[in-house]
């Protein structure tokens, strides 16, 4: 069993800069691929970014590609989301996810096994 614990969030206005962190209690956290998903109001949960258990390969999605930055410190067990230049849009509860067996490049939500509870971020313009 695999528990997430998402935290970073808050209000920040927009342009502004966040970093979200996701600490993960597992003994294997390196076999596990990461990553983050959001959710905004009335929307769908949608993919932000992957990475695979060594780092070695990372995915983004096209509306944060430039803004956000994955990354993870398997000695820490946790796995992070800068996120810069925010804008209203990227108003979201932000979840992170993890799994085993991933479909490249990794933006299929049903293959996550694990999620957190999310953190909010709201963008104020």
């Amino acid at each position: 069993q695999v528990q997430l614990v998402e935290s970073g969030g808050g209000l920040v206005q927009a342009g502004g800069s966040l970093r979200l962190s996701c600490a993960a209690s597992v003994r294997t956290f390196s076999r596990y691929t990461m990553a983050w998903f959001r959710q905004a109001p009335g929307k769908e949960r949608e993919f932000v970014a992957t990475i695979t258990g060594s780092g070695g390969s990372i995915y983004y999605a096209d509306s944060v590609k430039g803004r956000f930055t994955i990354s993870r410190d398997n000695a820490k067990n946790t796995v992070y989301l800068q996120i810069n230049s925010l804008g209203p849009e990227d108003t979201a509860v932000y979840y992170c996810a993890a799994g085993t067996y991933i479909t490249y490049p990794g933006r299929n939500r049903n293959d996550y096994n694990y999620w957190g509870q999310g953190t909010q971020v709201t963008v104020s313009s």
